[in-house]
């Protein structure tokens, strides 16, 4: 498969500012939170929710969260890096209007970066492929209440 780079070297890639990709709230996290449950990876933890209808921008947008359990400040801050890059060459990947947080594990900051992005390019697909498969699930409606009957 030929890369849009490599069939014409001069066009440039428009990326979104970084400002526009981050989740940045705390109400955005946990608004992801209560909307999805854990999912798994070998090395990374990841949460996905649609963005709310109110929210008109269809970029995607990424949380990464580095408690201290991960190690000292400037370990956490290197892993936050590494995840970062892999987010920005990545985002393609991801589906329009989602929100998605990643919770890395401490094998991540001995991984190789190869592997890491591998893993998160991973995720991003399993993370389309789902909001796909939320987008063909037909809306369900619950049916009117019916008023009580008078004896």
């Amino acid at each position: 498969m030929i890369s849009p780079m490599q069939s014409n070297p001069d066009a440039t890639i428009v990326r979104p500012p970084a400002s526009e990709v981050r989740l940045r709230k705390h109400a955005d996290y946990q608004r992801v939170y209560k909307a999805t449950r854990k999912q798994f990876s070998a090395s990374l933890t990841w949460f996905m929710a649609a963005r709310p209808a109110s929210d008109i921008s269809a970029i995607p947008r990424v949380g990464i969260t580095a408690g201290k359990v991960l190690g000292k400040a400037h370990e956490r801050n290197r892993i936050k890096r590494r995840l970062r890059e892999i987010i920005r060459r990545n985002l393609h990947e991801l589906p329009e209007h989602a929100d998605l947080i990643l919770h890395p594990r401490r094998s991540v900051m001995a991984m190789d970066f190869v592997k890491l992005e591998a893993e998160v390019v991973r995720i991003f697909r399993q993370a389309n492929a789902q909001s796909r498969n939320e987008a063909r699930k037909p809306i369900l409606v619950a049916p009117p209440a019916n008023p009580p009957v008078a004896p």
